[in-house]
């Protein structure tokens, strides 16, 4: 499955903005033989902006948006938005069809700092899923990677691409470098990480986005600036790397239940 991977942290504050961008990268993605678009967290508002006064619900106008996006070019899309539920507004990804259907929306789990702790509330449910282009397609955002128990959790639920939109900040960009790729081989999966890019508020975001490997390189990484990234997700090649490295069969869950503490 050939995947794209939006760079860019689009228009912050406006949502119209934001489609705009996405909708361009839609049409090159699909141009260029994409099945799926995956863009940053927040990307739907920017991720320094008026978080309240933005989010919208899982089912809300900017979703029927990308819906609309996603039918025209005939491609899956997923996305961070502020999803506001009840009083609560969570920290969410949602994944559309290249039909136009929600297929899965997804809540942060792991808030990063004051600044999301402050304006998030945080999810409580650690692996959803969809299947795409015949893979079993995971969900997290930016700092819920960062915990190998959380995408160990995937791999046992059998994914085998696992999306992560990000808004990674200086200076921890040593996560998009060495983290991403040891995540990927550690637990034999694909993981497409999808970072923001430049200044917006106090962050400065790193970019660096990258499609990992089961082997642990790096098929296609992007720098600094705002780019459009693609790279195929082989599960061919996913189930030959399983075979030749057994990690998940040689487990011993009953020396580890420690961990969980």
């Amino acid at each position: 499955m050939r995947i794209a991977l939006l760079q860019s942290s689009g228009r912050p504050g406006s949502a119209e903005g934001n489609l705009k961008v996405l909708g361009e990268a839609a049409g090159r993605a699909a141009e260029a033989g994409a099945e799926l678009l995956v863009a940053p967290e927040m990307f739907l508002t920017g991720y320094a902006v008026d978080i309240e006064g933005l989010a919208e619900p899982a089912d809300g106008e900017s979703a029927d948006a990308v819906a609309d996006l996603a039918a025209l070019h005939g491609l899956a899309i997923a996305y961070g938005y502020p999803e506001r539920a009840g009083e609560s507004v969570f920290n969410s990804a949602q994944v559309i069809s290249a039909t136009g259907d929600r297929l899965a929306n997804y809540r942060k789990t792991h808030l990063f700092g004051c600044f999301e702790r402050d304006h998030f509330t945080p999810g409580e449910q650690p692996v959803v899923q969809v299947e795409l282009g015949g893979l079993t397609v995971g969900l997290m955002i930016c700092y819920d990677v960062e915990f190998p128990e959380n995408v160990r959790a995937h791999a046992l639920a059998g994914t085998d691409l696992l999306i992560v939109p990000t808004a990674q900040m200086h200076p921890f960009q040593f996560v998009a470098e060495s983290m991403i790729p040891v995540r990927a081989f550690e637990s034999q999966m694909y993981v497409a990480y999808v970072n923001r890019v430049g200044e917006e508020g106090e962050f400065d975001f790193v970019g660096l986005s990258v499609l990992a490997g089961p082997d642990g390189v790096a098929r296609a990484r992007a720098g600094r600036d705002e780019e459009l990234l693609l790279a195929d997700a082989d599960p061919a090649f996913l189930a030959a790397s399983r075979e030749a490295n057994p990690y998940l069969a040689d487990r011993r869950p009953d020396l580890y239940r420690s961990v969980a503490r």
